[in-house]
């Protein structure tokens, strides 16, 4: 029995009412069959519910009750995506989402019951790709799944289309495979928010964008849930393509206007 409509993580829960849980999203078919989700949650209730709940929706789930029960299955197993709560046991979920970035580009959806937005704000710097704070309804957890999934590519096969690489100040950028090669034939690891914003800025290469253009041509709505957020994405971005992240070369900071993408890029 499910209640019509919950919240993961509050007391209050309404009647039930009938036998069958919130009908799904329409967009169902456009997230592959298989997508495999991971959830990282030392409530044990939370974890039942939300793997249910998964797994009539036709999302491979996984549960993990600490970061060492995490690192245990992604050594033997592939996941599409990481939802992972901020309070655990042992390591954190912010400590954990930093160690994860260091080796695997998953997409991660964090957890918590904190809603200031400094603490977002370090969770993004951690390379975290969305927040969803709790209590929630289970059915926007799945739809910012959904979202993430999409823009990452983990949908059904469709049409081949035009390869797309694009090639600036010696770096590779192959948007078909979503791979970012360094001078040196070096590949760099990017979560897929990174990845979408560097597309765009190689895109639109020496156009000013306001951070508004950004998140529009972005397809960002969830991943970019305030305004720091692309602020964060270019530092991140900046990190790992400058070779001085403090006087940037290749994306500019322009007063007043936002940013600029500097180098000239070239496409096959």
């Amino acid at each position: 029995m499910w209640p019509e409509f919950y919240r993961v993580g509050d007391a209050l829960q309404q009647t039930h009412k009938g036998s069958r849980p919130p009908a799904a999203n329409n967009d169902r078919t456009a997230v592959k069959s298989d997508a495999h989700i991971l959830i990282v949650d030392d409530d044990k209730g939370i974890r039942d519910l939300l793997q249910e709940f998964f797994q009539k929706r036709g999302l491979r789930t996984t549960v993990a009750a600490d970061g060492i029960e995490m690192e245990d299955i992604l050594r033997r197993t592939q996941v599409d995506l990481i939802v992972l709560d901020v309070m655990l046991p042992g390591k954190s979920g912010l400590e954990l989402c930093r160690d994860l970035r260091a080796s695997y580009s998953t997409p991660i959806i964090m957890l918590t019951a904190v809603t200031e937005t400094t603490d977002r704000v370090v969770g993004l710097e951690m390379g975290a790709d969305d927040y969803v704070p709790k209590p929630f309804d289970p059915r926007e957890l799945l739809a910012r799944i959904r979202a993430v999934l999409r823009r990452n590519g983990a949908t059904e096969p469709k049409r081949a289309t035009t390869k797309q690489i694009y090639h600036f100040a010696g770096w590779t950028m192959d948007c078909s495979r979503r791979r970012l090669m360094a001078p040196g034939d070096v590949r760099v690891e990017l979560t897929m928010a990174e990845f979408n914003l560097l597309q765009t800025f190689v895109k639109s290469a020496q156009r000013v964008l306001t951070r508004d253009q950004l998140i529009e041509l972005s397809g960002g709505d969830s991943d970019y849930s305030f305004d720091r957020s692309i602020d964060i994405l270019v530092s991140r971005l900046r990190r790992k393509m400058e070779d001085d992240p403090k006087t940037p070369k290749l994306i500019l900071t322009v007063r007043s206007g936002g940013y600029q993408f500097l180098p000239e890029t070239t496409s096959e």
